[in-house]
């Protein structure tokens, strides 16, 4: 098949190379160069730089739905257009630019978790199973018919970025399936129930905050669905402390306060939460490296909390 390609994320990034090595990808299309880091220089997305390694033709529109993109688009006389972790919402010229329309890759089992960031919400949320479902867009929110799932299950103390992996690897794969199916006609188009629909909205720098008074299992599964962003933080004598690693202790939190630090005599920097203590196991301070909790709490003066 003639197939243009939608992405920008690092999700995307198997399946375009998959897709590259079974059908004639015409075109990529990618969100722009971006600062990033702390010098806030131009980054280029994860997909134009595998478009580049495939040595395939790419384009960084600002915005997708104009008219010169949709003519460009339908002059490629593609068959698919194929969309992964694209970043913008596309209008009804845009979906039918290709003669099948667009398939979209969605990192979740729909109705489940409709929106940008599936995998982390489904972490934070503490669930145990997720999944890859492939379907029609239509002019909804992720709400098209869908065409193919896969079901994942996700580890105790998996993060979204480890999740994500998993998930862009299958991903990957059943595009190829999808497609082959829509080809033979296999697989055919079913609507997606309404029972069961979740929206997964764009996560933002606050939904990393702590809260120490929810329960030890909220705090790790928002330390895990955080990472790698946007990072679970709190504040410690107002400076804002990230917490990279945690884990679960199963001990009783007793007449330690939310926040306060548990025994020093450990040796490990626990701290208390609604039901238990949990350890942080890796934190950094702002500005500096990375660091283990046992250092973390050698340099912490008693009877500090973090709020």
């Amino acid at each position: 098949m003639r197939v243009i390609f939608l992405g920008t994320g690092e999700f995307a990034r198997p399946a375009l190379s998959r897709l590259a090595e079974r059908h004639r990808v015409v075109l990529v299309v990618t969100q722009p160069d971006r600062p990033a880091g702390r010098h806030a220089e131009p980054c280029c997305p994860p997909i134009k730089e595998e478009a580049r390694r495939l040595s395939l033709p790419w384009l960084q529109p600002e915005r997708i739905n104009t008219e010169e993109i949709v003519s460009r688009l339908r002059a490629e006389d593609a068959d698919v257009l194929v969309v992964a972790a694209y970043g913008q919402l596309l209008k009804p010229e845009v979906l039918c630019a290709a003669r099948r329309g667009a398939v979209n890759i969605h990192a979740s089992l729909l109705p489940a978790y409709r929106g940008a960031a599936p995998i982390q919400w489904a972490v934070i949320r503490g669930e145990r199973r997720s999944g890859v479902t492939t379907f029609v867009l239509d002019r909804g929110m992720d709400t098209g018919p869908i065409l193919l799932q896969r079901p994942l299950d996700i580890g105790a103390d998996e993060t979204a970025g480890e999740l994500e992996c998993r998930m862009a690897d299958l991903g990957g794969e059943m595009i190829l399936e999808t497609l082959d199916g829509l080809d033979r006609g296999t697989i055919v188009p079913r609507p997606q129930p309404e029972r069961g629909a979740t929206l997964a909205p764009r996560l933002t720098r606050d939904d990393g905050r702590v809260g120490w008074t929810q329960t030890a299992a909220e705090v790790h599964n928002l330390v895990r669905g955080t990472s790698p962003w946007p990072g679970a933080w709190t504040l410690l004598c107002g400076e804002r402390i990230k917490l990279l690693r945690t884990a679960r202790t199963g001990v009783s939190v007793g007449p330690i306060e939310p926040g306060a630090v548990g025994p020093r005599e450990s040796r490990q920097l626990l701290v208390g939460c609604a039901d238990e203590l949990l350890e942080v196991a890796e934190v950094q301070r702002e500005g500096r490296p990375r660091t283990t909790g046992r250092e973390f709490l050698n340099g912490l003066h008693p009877g500090l909390r973090f709020e």
